[in-house]
């Protein structure tokens, strides 16, 4: 195995947000939270992991300073990229052929 599980992307939570905003580039926080269904202070604590990494940057863009947007970090792509390898690994290590 030559791919490592990152632990701060590791968890579900974290997991899913970096997955969304690879999809979506740049995301509102509000979009994540009703797709997640976590309360702010959860969805709160999961971002700051994720800020606190540098893998994700947490903006204020527009004349509406209330509405915030996610985005990745290069760090933070390469990270994920690096995660998602991991278990692509793990998977493919541990997957039976099936019987034809």
């Amino acid at each position: 195995m030559t791919a490592e599980l990152d632990p701060i992307i590791h968890p579900t939570h974290r997991l899913r947000i970096c997955a969304m905003l690879v999809a979506g580039s740049t995301v509102e926080l509000s979009v994540i939270k009703e797709h997640l269904d976590l309360s702010p202070s959860a969805l709160s604590k999961q971002v700051a992991a994720l800020v606190d990494a540098g893998y994700v940057k947490q903006e204020r863009l527009g004349s509406d300073t209330r509405r915030v947007w996610l985005s990745m970090t290069r760090q933070g792509m390469k990270a994920y990229r690096g995660h998602v390898a991991a278990l692509q690994e793990i998977v493919n290590a541990t997957t039976v052929p099936a019987e034809g």
